[in-house]
């Protein structure tokens, strides 16, 4: 019975290996695909008439470079540690939220609330983040809150 759970969890952890290490192949080819594409339209930016436009699609690709570059270091956080810290999950979304809301921001169609709204959920991603990393398993500060629960409940069922 075990010798064939050993089989099925071997097959297992393999096909993750594959489909992670695919998955990273595809995010480095896509990282490519926008580098060689932000170098060929920064000529957009430098002509008269299109210079908001080639500014707006500089933006969005170095913008959506980011994105991909923090995907790929959650990739490669998972392969290094098999598991990915929240934070670099936060900072992720954070990025696809900054790329997100500088396009709205260049589409021009915006009110204040919109841009508030917007600015308050990047607040809290980063106020989360801050807290995912403030308030690590392997901290300090999180040892020592263990160590004084514990102390709690001991003198709670010592009473």
């Amino acid at each position: 019975m075990w010798n064939l759970q050993n089989f099925f969890l071997k097959i297992y952890s393999t096909i993750i290996r594959v489909a992670y290490n695919l998955i990273v192949i595809i995010l480095l080819f896509v990282t490519a695909v926008i580098i060689i594409r932000t170098v060929s339209e920064l000529g957009y930016t430098i002509t008269e008439k299109t210079v908001r436009l080639g500014i707006k699609e500089l933006v969005i690709n170095v913008l959506s470079l980011i994105v991909i570059l923090e995907l790929i270091r959650a990739f490669v956080e998972y392969f290094e540690h098999h598991q990915v810290h929240i934070e670099i999950l936060i900072e992720a979304i954070i990025a696809f939220l900054i790329r997100e809301f500088m396009i709205f921001l260049f589409e021009g169609k915006f009110s204040g609330l919109d841009v508030f709204l917007w600015a308050l959920g990047i607040f809290f991603l980063v106020l989360a983040r801050g807290i995912a990393i403030i308030f690590k398993p392997e901290s300090d500060l999180v040892k020592e809150f263990k160590k004084f629960i514990t102390k709690f409940k001991e003198r709670k069922e010592t009473q």
